[in-house]
């Protein structure tokens, strides 16, 4: 009885009850195993492990200590940067860019094609280049890159005769109409030449008169992530705001803020769109 008490004095106060009479001490079936009896439970030691079969009261507690335990492991490992990672979407299968059943002029054509994308969004000389081709009026307006590598993407619209209204400010609509051409250009450095970008919705807020340059600094919208929905998506939509600043001209102005942007573009695989308009031409010539 002594060794008893002395094994379980911690476990739900055996080792006083023994004295009393309410706990009863067996010899377990193993070779050093000792079984302590009580009413609601059963209390034993085994090779130094020590296990409780309870009642179903008892067993509800435990159960509901485990959960707070579990709780506090959880909210630990949050802290100590372990939290367990949402589990990742699968790739989705892109088709390929030069289509492999296309005659030799189409693929020499998708090639070209490609490669005048790359060029659009490499630098200013070839932006301006493609723009002069693909684009006229804003080759005209004469926007550019102006962001550094490593810095937020930024696009800048001179103050040039073209891009002004008749009381010498910069024209509402050559605010709205490149604030598309600088959020496109930042989803098509991003997304690259395999895509086509479309303008679904664009939202402009005039804040005050631009009287100067026009710089336009586009960030993607709270939570998007371009690389995860090119990852998990063929086909998605793209939200980015714009934050629009009358440039600093002489060295006592300050840089303001004349205007706000919200674009949504539509991306999807040049393969897909080949595919479609593919499909849509067999329908055409089977209805004949």
């Amino acid at each position: 009885m002594g060794e008893g008490s002395g094994i379980l004095s911690g476990l739900g106060g055996c080792g006083p009850s023994m004295a009393a009479g309410k706990c009863r001490a067996e010899r377990g079936a193993g070779p050093g195993s000792l079984v302590i009896r009580r009413p609601g439970g059963l209390v034993g030691h085994r090779g130094g492990v020590v296990w409780l079969t309870m009642s179903t009261t008892n067993a509800n507690m435990m159960q509901s200590s485990q959960g707070m335990d579990a709780e506090a492991t959880l909210e630990h490992d949050a802290a100590a940067g372990q939290a367990v990672q949402p589990e990742r979407l699968p790739t989705v299968q892109r088709p390929p860019t030069i289509d492999p059943d296309a005659g030799w002029w189409d693929r020499l054509y998708q090639r070209i094609e490609a490669k005048c994308s790359k060029l659009s969004v490499k630098n200013n000389f070839w932006h301006r280049m493609m723009a002069r081709i693909f684009l006229p009026l804003a080759w005209r307006s004469g926007i550019k890159f102006r962001s550094k590598a490593g810095d937020p993407f930024q696009m800048v619209v001179p103050f040039r005769r073209f891009n002004k209204n008749w009381y010498n400010a910069m024209a509402g609509a050559a605010m709205l109409a490149n604030s598309e051409v600088a959020g496109g250009s930042y989803i098509f450095q991003s997304v690259g030449a395999d895509y086509t970008v479309v303008c679904k919705k664009l939202e402009y807020k005039f804040l005050r008169p631009c009287l100067g340059p026009a710089i336009y600094q586009v960030d993607p919208a709270d939570g998007t992530d371009i690389e995860e929905l090119k990852r998990t998506k063929l086909e998605f939509n793209v939200t980015v705001n714009m934050t629009i600043f009358q440039a600093v001209v002489h060295k006592d102005e300050k840089e303001r803020r004349v205007g706000k942007s919200t674009a949504t573009f539509h991306v999807a695989p040049k393969a897909k769109l080949r595919e479609r308009k593919r499909k849509a031409k067999e329908r055409s010539l089977e209805g004949k």
